[in-house]
C-alpha cells in the first residue's frame, strides 16, 4: 500500500535533516551513513521528487483538508533541506581548490597541460548510476597473483593506445571484510582514462577468512605487478599514484608509507613497491588507536581485533599497520581528502593524520575536508563528487609534472 501524502512528505524531511544534521550516537552510524550518503549525494534527485509528487498531489487533491496543508508545509522543508545539501555539495568545489593552492601554490596549475575546469555536467548527473564510458577500455579480471578470484584486477585505459602514460592504481574499502573492485572508485578511474591514464583496480584478500597483513601483502603484490606488466598496456611503471577509500584508503595510506618494507614482501622481498602520489579518500589512519579517541578504540576492539588481525597479533603489529604511526620524511606527496559529516571514520582522525604528515614529510600534504560530505560520497557521480575527481585529477597531473621534471629545474 503506497504512503499518503503526508507520510512520503515526512519521510523525506526525516532523510534531509539526517544529511543536514547526522547524530553522533555510534549504535546508529551505520543506517546514519547511508541514509546521509544517499540523501546528501542524490539531493538535486530528492528535490525534484519532492516538487513532482507536491504538484501532482494538488492537482488531484487540491488544498482543502488539513492534512493536505499539513503535506504541503512539510514539502516546503524539504525542499529547503534538499537546496541546502546542494548549496553546500557546490562549495567542494572551492574547498578542493582551496587545499589545492595551500599545499601547492597559487601557480600550481602552470605546471598542468589542459586541466578539467571545475563547471558541474548536470546532464551527466541525471543518471549517476550510468558510468559507460565509450572512450575507455576496460580489461577484466587479469590475475596478478596466483590464488583465485580475490586477487584479480582490471585495467581501464584510453581506447586510443597510448604509451608511457601514468598509473593510478585504485583499492577498494568495505572494512577489509567485504567489497570489490568493480564498486568503488569508477567516477575517478574513467575520467582519467579518459584523460590519458592507466588505472587498475584490485581486488584483494578479505577477513576473516583471511587474516592482516594478507590484505597489504596483495595490495603490494599487484603493485609488483604493474611494474612488471603495465607497459603491455601502455602505461609507464615509473610513475604510478594509489587511491582508495575507507579500508582503501587506509592500504592506499600504508603502501605509501611502507615502501619496500621487506616485512610485507614476503618472496617479493626485491620488488620495486614505491609509489609517486597518495590520494586516500575518507581513509582510517589510526588502526593501534594511538591517539586514544573513543571511536579508534571502539574500531580496534569490536573490528580489527576480532576479525581483521589474529588472536596472536600484538600491538607492535597494531601499529605497524598504522599509518598515522608510520609517518615519515620521505612520504611521497599526499592529497587527503574527508568529509565533515562522515559517521563511519571521524573526521578528527583525517586532521591528526594530516597534522603528523605535514610535520615530518618533506613532499607537500593537501587537505580538503568536505562540508556536509558523509562516508562514500565519491561511489558514484555527483556534484560533490565531480569537483573532488577534478580536483583529484589537478592533483596528480602536478604529481606526475614534477616526477618528470629533472632535479637541477627543481633547484634553479
Amino acid at each position: 500500500m503506497k504512503p499518503d501524502f503526508v507520510t512520503r512528505r515526512a519521510a523525506q524531511l526525516g532523510l534531509a535533516a539526517l544529511a543536514l544534521r547526522p547524530p553522533k550516537p555510534r549504535p546508529t552510524s551505520i543506517p546514519v551513513f547511508f541514509a546521509g550518503w544517499l540523501t546528501g549525494e542524490l539531493a538535486p534527485h530528492l528535490l525534484a521528487l519532492t516538487a513532482a509528487d507536491t504538484a501532482q498531489h494538488v492537482a488531484r487533491h487540491g488544498v482543502r483538508r488539513p492534512s493536505d496543508r499539513v503535506g504541503l508545509a512539510l514539502a516546503g522543508l524539504s525542499a529547503a533541506g534538499f537546496a541546502s545539501l546542494i548549496g553546500t555539495s557546490l562549495k567542494a568545489r572551492l574547498e578542493v581548490e582551496a587545499a589545492l593552492v595551500e599545499a601547492l601554490g597559487e601557480d600550481y596549475r602552470d605546471h598542468l597541460e589542459n586541466p578539467s575546469d571545475f563547471s558541474t555536467p548536470w546532464g551527466r548527473l541525471l543518471m549517476p548510476f550510468r558510468m559507460h564510458e565509450p572512450d575507455v577500455v576496460r580489461d577484466r579480471n587479469v590475475a596478478y597473483a596466483p590464488g583465485g578470484k580475490r586477487f584479480l584486477l582490471d585495467v581501464y585505459r584510453p581506447r586510443e593506445p597510448v604509451r608511457d602514460a601514468p598509473i593510478l592504481l585504485q583499492i577498494h574499502g568495505g572494512a577489509w571484510t567485504i567489497g570489490n573492485k568493480e564498486q568503488q572508485g569508477l567516477p575517478l578511474m574513467r575520467h582519467l582514462a579518459r584523460r590519458g591514464w592507466v588505472c587498475v583496480a584490485i581486488n584483494y584478500p578479505l577477513s576473516p577468512a583471511s587474516r592482516w597483513p594478507a590484505h597489504i601483502v596483495a595490495a603490494k603484490q599487484a603493485l609488483a605487478w604493474i611494474r612488471e606488466h603495465i607497459a603491455e598496456y601502455g602505461g609507464d611503471p615509473r610513475f604510478v599514484a594509489v587511491t582508495g577509500g575507507s579500508a582503501g584508503g587506509h592500504l592506499a595510506a600504508l603502501l605509501a608509507l611502507s615502501q619496500n618494507d621487506p616485512a610485507l614482501q614476503p618472496g617479493f622481498e626485491e620488488a620495486d613497491t614505491s609509489v609517486q602520489a597518495c590520494v586516500p579518500h575518507y581513509g582510517v589512519y589510526d588502526i593501534a588507536a594511538s591517539t586514544g579517541e573513543a571511536e579508534s578504540r571502539y574500531r580496534l576492539e569490536s573490528l580489527m581485533a576480532r576479525r581483521v588481525f589474529a588472536p596472536e597479533h600484538r600491538m607492535d603489529d597494531y601499529l605497524a599497520a598504522s599509518p598515522m604511526d608510520r609517518v615519515a620524511e620521505d612520504a611521497p606527496p599526499f592529497f587527503v581528502i574527508h568529509g565533515k559529516h562522515d559517521s563511519l571514520v571521524p573526521v578528527a582522525e583525517a586532521r591528526e593524520f594530516v597534522a603528523r604528515l605535514r610535520a615530518k614529510s618533506a613532499h607537500p600534504v593537501a587537505y580538503a575536508e568536505l562540508a556536509g560530505a558523509q562516508h562514500a560520497f565519491d561511489v558514484f557521480p555527483s556534484i560533490r563528487s565531480t569537483h573532488v575527481v577534478r580536483g583529484v585529477e589537478h592533483f596528480l597531473d602536478w604529481a606526475h609534472a614534477q616526477a618528470l621534471t629533472p632535479v637541477s629545474e627543481k633547484n634553479s
